[in-house]
């Protein structure tokens, strides 16, 4: 496919893209923290990980997740723009939730699937979506999205769908004729504080206190931590992660998304870009988290134990990756998807951003409805949010 000055084109493998060339685009060097939209390396939209997910068969056919990446080139065959992108046939790990505006629309006789996702599978972190050279000629954002719509006809999708992309983004979607959707997660954001203490002291006594107790309760006197990167990260403990991942996903979900060979992948291209923090009693672990690491941020991804605890969770997911960010001066925690309950530990809510563009007029003017009362209700929740943070009023710092 041919758009003005720039020739499209849809692979089923990022095997099929130099390495460098990828990233080149997803993290390009140099960028400014303004530039960036809060994060100069995202960990998650790297060739690294990408192909993680493919070669472990985390994505694939049989998945629902087929990869179909939409790269863009200039006249001289170089590679200027990029997406990655999916034809999915369900809509399960995603986290920005369309399900009910495919039962509706196949109960008017539609067919919602295949769509097309642009998107990081299983992952609800913000991160450039549209991938476009810093130095691409004019144009070449706009010849992307004409390319994303191109593959949404081709593969005869009833729908285009861009998350978690950075709000600059969203906005340029928003002008090109996409419908624009809001969500909120909760973010811990590190206002330089010295230590864990220090941050402590900006909340309200009875907050304060709470964390407190739940710090020593999660451990007792039995239980410590193990903080894991790069080459201190062996097999056995992606062993042991694996069975705790599989243990509580297959819980809470009902069909864990990534496969053990997944870990194993991540951990032989980009284990200097994990954090494991691991629950170990005596010489055995019992609980873990993974995150993974930006320049700017930390990312939690999965928790899993195999054992009840508790406040273990929140010490595993929450308080030590607020330790760490403070100790290694990050700007900030994500702790995934939902979760008010991580408003009494010191985080607040932040926007998230979608844009989604739909082949038929009448899904379009149900779902802009349904998404103009949807703003709302956030709208509403956020400033109840915003209101309840432990946060002490008088901006004063205090210790006990």
């Amino acid at each position: 496919m041919t758009t003005a000055r720039y020739k499209a084109r849809f692979i089923p493998s990022l095997d099929q893209v130099d390495a460098g060339e990828w990233d080149a685009l997803a993290n390009p060097p140099g960028l400014t923290p303004e530039e960036a939209e809060g994060e100069r390396y995202n960990p998650f939209i790297s060739s690294a990980f990408l192909l993680a997910l493919e070669r472990s068969k985390s994505v694939g056919a049989r998945t629902g997740w087929t990869p179909l990446y939409t790269l863009l080139d200039d006249p001289d065959g170089r590679l200027v723009a990029a997406a990655p992108s999916y034809v999915k046939m369900h809509s399960m790990g995603e986290y920005v939730f369309d399900f009910g505006w495919a039962q509706a629309y196949e109960n008017a006789g539609g067919r919602y699937y295949p769509k097309i996702q642009v998107a990081v599978p299983f992952t609800p972190a913000t991160g450039r979506r549209l991938l476009v050279a810093r130095d691409a000629p004019e144009g070449a954002r706009e010849s992307l999205i004409a390319a994303l719509r191109a593959l949404r006809q081709a593969a005869e999708a009833s729908s285009l769908h861009v998350t978690f992309g950075t709000k600059a983004e969203t906005r340029a979607l928003e002008g090109a004729g996409f419908a624009p959707r809001v969500g909120e997660q909760f973010h811990f954001l590190n206002e330089n504080y010295r230590d864990f203490d220090d941050f402590l002291a900006a909340l309200s006594s009875r907050k304060r206190k709470t964390i407190k107790r739940e710090r020593r309760d999660a451990l007792g006197d039995d239980l410590s931590i193990d903080l894991l990167r790069g080459a201190d990260i062996k097999p056995e403990h992606w062993d042991r992660f694996f069975a705790f991942y599989m243990d509580t996903s297959g819980r809470k979900w009902g069909r864990p998304y990534l496969t053990r060979d997944f870990f194993h992948q991540i951990g032989a291209t980009m284990a200097e870009r994990v954090l494991l923090v691991m629950a170990r009693r005596g010489d055995e672990h019992i609980a873990g988290a993974i995150n993974f690491l930006g320049d700017d941020a930390i990312y939690g991804r999965n928790w899993g134990a195999l054992e009840e605890r508790p406040f273990l969770h929140f010490e595993v997911c929450y308080y030590q990756a607020i330790e760490y960010a403070i100790r290694h001066g990050y700007q900030r925690v994500e702790a995934g998807a939902q979760g008010e309950h991580k408003l009494a530990r010191g985080y607040r809510p932040a926007p998230t951003h979608s844009a989604h563009d739909f082949a038929d007029a009448r899904l379009r003017t149900a779902v802009d409805e349904f998404l103009s009362r949807e703003k709302v209700a956030i709208d509403e929740a956020v400033a109840d949010y915003e209101a309840g943070l432990p946060f002490r009023r008088d901006g004063a710092a205090q210790s006990e």
